[in-house]
């Protein structure tokens, strides 16, 4: 019987989830590799978080987004899992925003951090 839990995640990019997990100071690993469960038992992630008890958290495809998936009796981070993803998320966004902003011709102009704990972006484009 497995472990492992499967949390749908709204992330489809996986250059904008590496980023993001850099962004939040995470050291992971590109898969395809194994991520660590449960009586060495082992799923396939395309990126990969190894903790210190040797149980892993990965982020895998599933045909329409990367789900987390890890077994949660055995997290290891300094925030709960909601809070993970929570992180991730946001800076998920950011690179998402950014680079599809960019392909349109904008640049960032102005970047706050709000007292809230979000990001406010300006942009701008210059046309001729």
């Amino acid at each position: 019987m497995s472990h492992f839990s499967q949390i749908k995640t709204q992330i489809r990019n996986l250059d904008a989830l590496k980023a993001a997990l850099s962004d939040t100071e995470i050291d992971w690993k590109a898969g395809p590799m194994p991520v660590r469960g449960y009586q060495g038992q082992t799923q396939v992630a395309d990126v990969a978080i190894q903790q210190e008890n040797g149980y892993d958290i990965g982020f895998r495809w599933n045909g329409a987004e990367y789900e987390l998936v890890a077994d949660l009796q055995y997290w290891q981070q300094p925030l709960t899992v909601q809070g993970f993803l929570n992180r991730v998320t946001q800076r998920y966004a950011y690179h998402t925003v950014v680079a599809e902003t960019e392909k349109q011709g904008f640049q960032i102009a102005q970047e706050r951090k709000v007292e809230d704990g979000s990001i406010r972006l300006v942009l701008q484009r210059w046309t001729a």
